[in-house]
C-alpha cells in the first residue's frame, strides 16, 4: 500500500464532492466572500492532490516528503477556509496562512530536490 496516494486520493475525493457540494448544494446559501473561500479552498485541493499523487510515484524521499507537505497544507489550507465559509468564527483565518507555508515547503521540495538532481 502506498500511504501518500491514499491520501492524495481521499484529497482528490473529497475536493470534488465539497466543490460540487458547495456549487449546487450551498448555492445562493452563502455570501459572496464565503463563497469565494470555499472556491479556493476547492481549487487548492485538487492541484495539490494531483501533485501529491504525482510524487506518491516517486522513490525520492525528498519529493514524497514534498507530497505529504501537500496533503498536510491541504487539509490545514483548505479545511481553514471550508470552516469559515460555514460560519465558523473569523479567527480560523488565522490558521490558513499555516497550510499555505506546508504548501509552498511542499513546493521548496520540489524545487530543491530539481536543483539537486541535475
Amino acid at each position: 500500500m502506498n500511504p501518500l496516494a491514499l491520501f492524495a486520493g481521499l484529497v482528490g475525493f473529497f475536493a470534488v464532492a465539497l466543490g460540487a457540494f458547495g456549487a449546487h448544494g450551498l448555492d445562493g446559501r452563502l455570501s459572496a466572500e464565503a463563497h469565494g473561500w470555499w472556491e479556493t479552498a476547492t481549487f487548492y485541493a485538487l492541484t495539490h492532490a494531483v501533485a501529491a499523487l504525482a510524487l506518491s510515484l516517486n522513490d525520492l524521499p525528498p519529493l514524497r516528503r514534498a507530497g505529504w507537505a501537500f496533503v498536510l497544507g491541504t487539509v490545514i489550507f483548505g479545511g481553514s477556509l471550508y470552516a469559515m465559509a460555514l460560519g465558523a468564527p473569523r479567527w480560523f483565518g488565522m490558521i490558513t496562512p499555516l497550510g499555505g507555508l506546508s504548501l509552498l515547503a511542499g513546493w521548496a521540495l520540489v524545487i530543491i530536490t530539481g536543483l539537486r538532481k541535475r
